[in-house]
């Protein structure tokens, strides 16, 4: 059970990183995906297919 919530645990600040480093990388082109409770979890779930769907979809809403 312990080994289960510190393998969430993990998940959850490796996808917090993910979105923090794109948004440093990223932010001279003006691409901002906020870092929230839906993005870290989509992201957290899904993993690198999930950041490239939040990038696709900030450009077909803006």
């Amino acid at each position: 059970m312990l080994k289960k919530i510190y393998v969430l645990v993990r998940k959850i600040v490796v996808a917090f990183l993910l979105l923090y480093g794109l948004n440093y990388f990223i932010s001279s082109l003006h691409i901002y995906i906020p870092i929230n409770l839906f993005t870290v979890g989509t992201v957290t779930l899904l993993g690198l297919p999930g950041l490239s769907s939040l990038i696709i979809l900030f450009f077909i809403v803006k």
